[in-house]
C-alpha cells in the first residue's frame, strides 16, 4: 500500500501523561500535513487545538484509561470534550462491570454516552487484553445495540495491544453500521497494512507518520 492509502485511516495519537503543548501542536501540523484521519488528545488539549488548528479533525479519549469512571462523568467528559472543539470520542467501558457480567449496564452507558455525542463519532474501547472470547463477543452486541460508531480494541495502557485475531472476531459479530479501530502495538508499515487489509477502518498509533516518513525518505 502507499503512505497516501494509509494515512487516510490513522488517529495520530499522543496520550501520555507528560505530553506538552508543544508536543501536542507538533502532532497537530504533522496531522495536517500527511493528512491522517485524526489526532487523538487529551481532552485538556483539546481547545488548546481547535483554536490553533481549527481544520484539524480532533479526536479525545473518556474515561480513560481504566474506564470505571461513572455513566454521568462519561456523558459530561463527552459534551465537555464536544463544546471544545473535539470530533471524535473514544471512551472506556467498564471492565468491572464486564468481569461482573453487567452487559445490560454497558449496553445503557455506550447508548447515553453516544446520545451526549449526538452526531459526533463515538469508538467504544473494550481493551481486548483483559477479555475472555466470549466476552469480546458480547461486548461487540453492545456496542453494536448501544449506537456507537466504532469498536476499538485497545487503550494502549493495557497489557496488550491490537491483533488480528480480534479483529477477525469483531468481524464476525458486531453489526453493519459498527467500524473497527486497531490500537496499541501497531508499529511498523506491515502492521499498518495487515490491520487495513482484513478491514480496520482506523488505527490508533503514535508512531505511524515516523515509520511511514523515514520509510519515504529511504526510498
Amino acid at each position: 500500500m502507499n503512505n497516501s492509502e494509509i494515512f487516510p485511516h490513522i488517529d495520530h495519537t499522543l496520550l501520555k501523561a507528560t505530553a506538552t503543548s508543544e508536543q501536542i501542536a507538533a502532532l497537530c501540523e504533522e496531522a495536517l500535513l500527511y493528512q491522517t484521519a485524526s489526532v487523538c488528545i487529551p481532552a485538556s488539549y483539546v481547545a488548546f487545538a481547535h483554536e490553533k488548528f481549527p481544520k484539524l479533525n480532533i479526536c479525545t479519549v473518556i474515561g480513560f484509561p481504566f474506564g470505571y469512571s461513572t455513566t454521568a462523568v462519561k456523558c459530561f467528559e463527552a459534551r465537555d470534550a464536544i463544546q471544545n472543539g473535539a470530533d471524535e470520542i473514544d471512551m472506556v467501558i467498564n471492565l468491572g462491570w464486564v468481569k461482573d457480567g453487567r452487559f445490560h449496564d454497558i449496553q445503557s452507558e455506550i447508548s447515553d454516552v453516544k446520545a451526549a455525542c449526538g452526531e459526533k463519532i463515538l469508538k467504544v474501547i473494550i481493551e481486548t487484553c483483559y477479555l475472555t472470547e466470549q466476552e469480546k463477543t458480547e461486548l461487540c452486541k453492545c456496542v453494536t445495540n448501544g449506537g456507537a460508531d466504532f469498536i476499538k480494541t485497545s487503550t494502549g495502557f493495557g497489557t496488550g495491544g491490537a491483533n488480528i485475531d480480534d479483529i477477525r472476531l469483531f468481524k464476525q459479530h458486531i453489526g453493519e453500521n459498527v467500524k473497527i479501530k486497531a490500537a496499541g502495538g501497531v508499529k511498523t508499515k506491515a502492521d499498518l497494512e495487515m490491520f487495513l487489509k482484513e478491514g480496520c477502518e482506523r488505527i490508533g498509533t503514535s508512531s505511524a507518520v515516523k515509520q511511514l516518513k523515514e520509510q519515504d525518505d529511504v526510498d
